[in-house]
């Protein structure tokens, strides 16, 4: 009974969407507030329809009930208690209603905490936020119901994938969608800016902390499946230039180009044209990755629909709402006055050299992407765009910016000092120069292009602190002032610091595991020892184990150094009994900032195993940058200017028209 609650929930879902996304905005062209006032109320009880619904879908997963079509296809009762709640998002259907929950609940959150808004914004923002809403509902109930019947039920189903059976899955699809829809508010906040025709520095403050939560979450994302990938599929790597893959990285990398343009736009009421255009692209091409990901043009793990259909309702979608939203800028943005000027060399100079730089990789990664399917589906030729064509488009793009970033925050805003910003940076500047020379000299014979990249990392770390350093005085004035300007400054300016910290510590990741990480593959058997990186490896055992719903071979190793054990390592081989399918469980050893990574591979007929080592130095430093990227962002949230928001206009006092 609960499924059939879940699927009449869904549909009066839509049927408030359908009221949200009419009547509001004809209240804001009428100046009727009560109509205005409906969408607070009616983006709430969207929500709560759409929740009940995950629920119930959610209770038929648990309890096995197989009688549903979606149930019997992705879960299987000797499955873990765990991955049947994952199961729910392991899958098409249920991943698209889980994106409709989130979506639903920046509606309700918008609702809720949106007090400070003009009423006529508000109401043209929540009637935009359900016109997205309504779509992917329709899309859902008309091509991809989650609650179809199977008449009669079958006994057992077919299992979820065992790639996706992992803690990973219960973590990356979630953070990637409240990445990916978050981007939504700003794409609603734009539309309406559009559909009033005025824009200003108070419309920079109101988007700007939902700008950066979708920032937030989606960068959670991208590091969470990013290392899921690491250890789960047995590659070794941790980012293989997978067009989904891609289809994340492209908001993500427009998100962060909006962050800091909306930046200039509060500050200084410019570059509003820009912004608006870049909360459209945002959330434009986080539709894009689902439209990769949906539609069935792309073979990968992360592709979960080959239905045709679907595939070209989520293109009508696609070019409906990015169509329409270019359409209305292209009509309306010559009407919004520009803002203030500046020189080229200012905070906001820095900030559009950003902008530039972030965009023009975009645009590499974008067509990078793009470009084999579009090729393939005019002349029906097939064409592979892997990692050399990335690496040598968009690297080269992120070195100046990466030099640059040090230099923004030192910069006044409307005409700053390129010398005098230059002369704050010697310091750091002496310090990666000996790094760089260190770096060579113990790796004389290597790569030499290395020594640089991690001289790049350094900077930007280094460079990163400079400001608040120099801000609070540090080794300048005595300790207790110190601390109490550090305590006195906003938790933006530490939030931005630590933000580009934690770019600088992936960097530094990235270019030290590519430059020197070993790897040995060879033929072992128990009793038999290899070395690595100063390490030695020795194979125990191999057994075989029964899992709750898999068979699997493991493998045990000793590791140690100087003949003193240091770890014990079990990499596996499992076979999931209802699809068959083999997967390969990794073993890793984390030593600081460096891993040993081991991945057993088939059985050989001179009654050994293969087996693949790799020394990963400085590989942690990776997502270990990105926690860092994220914890700045949350502080730069806490800040009490997110917190309240553009004051509320007096009563009686009418806005400045634009």
């Amino acid at each position: 009974m609960l499924v059939e609650i879940g699927h009449f929930a869904l549909v009066l879902a839509l049927a408030i969407a359908l009221i949200q996304s009419t009547i509001p905005i004809w209240g804001s062209r009428t100046g009727d507030e009560r109509l205005m006032a409906v969408a607070g109320p009616a983006a709430i009880a969207q929500f709560g329809f759409v929740a009940l619904s995950f629920a119930a879908l959610t209770q038929a997963y648990v309890l096995s009930d197989f009688s549903l079509l979606n149930v019997w296809a992705n879960s299987h009762s000797d499955q873990p208690l765990l991955y049947r709640y994952t199961s729910v998002w392991g899958n098409h259907e249920g991943s698209m209603l889980l994106w409709v929950l989130i979506l639903a609940m920046f509606g309700a959150l918008l609702a809720a905490f949106s007090g400070n808004l003009p009423k006529s914004l508000k109401a043209n923002v929540l009637a935009v936020q359900s016109w997205i809403s309504l779509a992917f509902l329709a899309f859902i109930l008309f091509t991809s119901n989650p609650f179809e019947r199977i008449n009669p039920p079958p006994f057992e189903g077919q299992d979820l994938n065992p790639i996706l059976q992992d803690i990973g899955l219960a973590i990356h699809p979630p953070l990637l969608y409240f990445g990916y829809v978050g981007f939504s508010v700003a794409f609603s906040f734009a539309a309406a800016a559009l559909i009033e025709g005025r824009i200003d520095a108070a419309w920079a403050r109101w988007v700007r902390p939902w700008v950066l939560t979708a920032w937030i979450f989606l960068t959670l994302g991208i590091s969470m499946g990013s290392y899921w990938a690491y250890y789960e599929l047995g590659w070794g790597g941790f980012w293989f230039w997978d067009p989904v893959e891609n289809a994340s990285f492209m908001p993500w990398l427009s998100g962060t180009a909006l962050l800091h343009s909306a930046i200039v736009m509060e500050k200084r009421n410019a570059l509003k044209v820009w912004t608006i255009l870049l909360a459209i692209l945002t959330f434009s091409l986080s539709l894009l990755g689902t439209f990769l990901v949906r539609s069935g043009v792309l073979t990968s793990v992360h592709a979960f629909a080959t239905d045709p259909t679907r595939g070209v309702f989520i293109l009508a979608i696609l070019v409906a709402f990015i169509g329409g939203a270019l359409a209305l800028y292209a009509w309306r943005a010559p009407l919004l006055k520009q803002g203030g000027l500046f020189a080229p060399i200012s905070r906001e100079g820095a900030l559009v050299f950003n902008n530039l730089f972030l965009s023009a990789a975009c645009a590499a990664v974008f067509i990078g992407t793009l470009y084999p399917l579009a090729l393939e589906a005019l002349t029906g030729e097939k064409i592979s765009v892997g990692a050399p064509f990335f690496n040598m488009t968009f690297g080269p793009l992120m070195i100046p910016l990466l030099i640059a970033v040090p230099f923004g925050p030192l910069l006044a805003w409307k005409r700053g000092d390129l010398l005098g910003a230059a002369q704050r940076l010697l310091a750091v500047a002496a310090l990666t120069f000996a790094v760089v020379l260190v770096t060579w000299w113990l790796t004389y014979g290597g790569p030499v292009l290395a020594a640089l990249g991690v001289g790049l990392g350094i900077w930007g770390m280094l460079g990163a602190i400079a400001e608040p350093a120099m801000r609070i005085k540090l080794f300048r004035a005595p300790l207790g002032d110190s601390l109490r300007r550090a305590i006195g400054l906003p938790r933006s300016a530490w939030g931005t610091a630590m933000a580009h910290f934690g770019v600088g510590m992936t960097v530094l990741g990235v270019v030290a595991v590519s430059a020197w990480q070993t790897e040995n593959i060879l033929v072992m058997k128990p009793g038999d020892t290899t070395e690595i990186a100063g390490y030695d490896i020795h194979f125990n055992a191999l057994q075989e184990r029964r899992g709750p719903n898999f068979d699997e071979q493991f493998a045990t190793f000793t590791v140690g150094r100087d003949g003193i054990p240091v770890a014990m390592l079990s990499p596996t081989k499992r076979n999931y009994r209802a699809r068959g399918m083999p997967t390969t469980e990794t073993a890793i050893l984390t030593l600081a900032t460096r891993q040993i990574y081991m991945a057993l591979g088939d059985p050989q007929q001179s009654g050994g195993i293969a087996v693949r080592i790799y020394d990963k130095p400085l590989v942690v430093l990776i997502w270990l940058g990105t926690v860092v990227m994220v914890i700045g962002g949350l502080a730069s949230l806490s800040d009490r200017r997110y917190r309240v928001g553009a004051p509320k206009p007096a009563r009686g006092v009418a806005a400045p028209a634009e």
